[in-house]
């Protein structure tokens, strides 16, 4: 059929059926047959797919494909996702590109690991973590986003983005992430030993807000995975995806990232496969 279909504009069905010694009533009865109930699954399989990799601007991979699909009603394994996304030739996206380091602070003595790797917060706002990352526009070069995690809901519950990676930087995000929070009087707050965390400036604000500060070892950003994974995901995801122009333009990107795809949308797998609002929606409403 497919040999007869090629060559069909260039050569009589009749002559191509009598060459390949094909009865010509049974070519256009296959010509009529419609696809088989099997077939009509499969293809409607793909294309819910197709349509969970584009709702996530193609950032999902087959494990949280797989679980949105679960969560609509469509029973599937994680196998049969991976077989069609591997047929239509997606895949989630995987850029990595080179990240400058931060200057760290030489007194990691005096600087206490609290946190110690406890990732786990049962109530929201209990547990913070913070980091600082770099993103490159054209016009400026190297900008900095601040961003401030909740452990129990992996929200981004507050962030600053700048042309500089000063305290003030710093303590504005956690400024922002304060503005929801009733009561700061003994969260923790952990980071890693970057100078804009030892300040003076940083060290007086969270002595203000009551919050208790605790320290990532030196050399050691597996004790701050948490917002490390999260920055990292923003830059595979958004920020090596395309180019921005100037600061202005990247701060967009990074507002709808954080509030309408990250902390909405965004499934996350150390939270059942909630978004972070969910979790955070769920968690306070349990507490009131």
């Amino acid at each position: 059929m497919e040999f007869i279909s090629t060559y069909q504009a260039q050569y009589p069905i009749t002559m191509l059926c009598k060459v390949l010694d094909f009865p010509k009533s049974t070519y256009y009865r296959a010509l009529d047959r419609e696809p088989s109930n099997r077939q009509k699954e499969y293809e409607a399989f793909s294309q819910e797919v197709m349509a969970e990799y584009l709702k996530s601007k193609k950032r999902y991979g087959a494990g949280k494909i797989h679980k949105a699909l679960l969560k609509r009603g469509i029973k599937c394994s994680i196998q049969r996702v991976q077989r069609h996304m591997k047929k239509q030739g997606i895949r989630s996206i995987i850029v990595k590109k080179y990240r400058p380091h931060s200057s760290k602070a030489d007194d990691s003595g005096s600087n206490i690991n609290i946190l110690e790797r406890n990732f786990a917060a049962d109530k929201a706002y209990t547990k913070l973590v913070t980091d600082i990352t770099y993103i490159h526009v054209l016009k400026e070069g190297w900008t900095y986003l601040a961003s401030v995690m909740d452990l129990a809901t992996r929200k981004i519950v507050g962030y600053a983005y700048g042309r500089r990676m000063t305290a003030d930087l710093a303590v504005q995000a956690v400024k922002n992430a304060c503005l929801n929070i009733y009561d700061t009087e003994g969260i923790l707050i952990h980071s890693d030993l970057g100078s804009q965390y030892t300040s003076h400036e940083f060290r007086e604000y969270i002595e203000s807000t009551g919050m208790i500060q605790s320290f990532s070892r030196k050399g050691n950003p597996y004790d701050n995975a948490c917002i490390e994974s999260f920055h990292a995901n923003l830059k595979k995801e958004e920020v090596y995806t395309t180019t921005y122009v100037d600061f202005d333009e990247a701060g967009r990107a990074i507002f709808e990232y954080i509030e309408s795809w990250y902390n909405r949308q965004r499934m996350h797998s150390a939270i059942d496969y909630m978004t972070p609002q969910q979790r955070e929606d769920e968690l306070l409403a349990f507490a009131a």
